[in-house]
């Protein structure tokens, strides 16, 4: 069974960015064939515990995340890229530790016209992960989150055929 997990780093629980990051799960579910229920990390909800050592809940979502063997990373845009819970939660990942992970990265950005740095910046921190990143990244625009289905779709046709190999492989 391929374990798919959703991280969200958006600063609030259950954000647009949460809601975007799920519908985009569903179709990657969908498109790729792998388990349509995933496991839903929400880093918000880990609040400050995520600088502390010993959290049982940050130490419980490592784990789901080093685990996963789909990684869809879901990231409103922040001074230009990723958030810093993102940031000091992968932080806490050993080296490699998304070695045998197919990871999908999603970003939220205000303008689209400087959506180019956050998507870089995910697919960097991934594969210096160890992660196979999904190329291209879903980049949604503010405005789309709250009814991405036609760019999801539309990414989906893109990117489709490219996950469902890795998917196969790393599994």
């Amino acid at each position: 069974m391929t374990r798919f997990t959703v991280l969200v780093a958006a600063p609030q629980s259950h954000s647009y960015v949460h809601t975007a990051a799920l519908r985009a799960a569903s179709e990657v579910s969908a498109r790729v064939g792998v388990s349509a229920r995933p496991d839903v990390i929400d880093l918000a909800e880990l609040g400050p515990d995520l600088l502390t050592d010993s959290a049982p809940s940050v130490i419980d979502a490592l784990e789901r995340v080093g685990a996963s063997d789909v990684l869809l990373v879901a990231s409103p845009q922040v001074h230009g890229t990723y958030t810093g819970l993102l940031k000091v939660f992968l932080d806490r990942l050993p080296e490699l530790g998304l070695g045998h992970t197919v990871a999908v990265p999603l970003a939220v950005v205000e303008d689209l016209r400087n959506s180019h740095g956050i998507e870089e910046d995910l697919r960097i921190l991934l594969a210096d992960l160890g992660a196979w990143v999904a190329e291209p990244g879903l980049i949604l625009s503010s405005g789309e989150a709250g009814e991405p289905e036609n760019v999801v779709r539309a990414w989906a046709d893109v990117a489709a055929p490219g996950l469902h190999q890795a998917v196969s492989v790393s599994v």
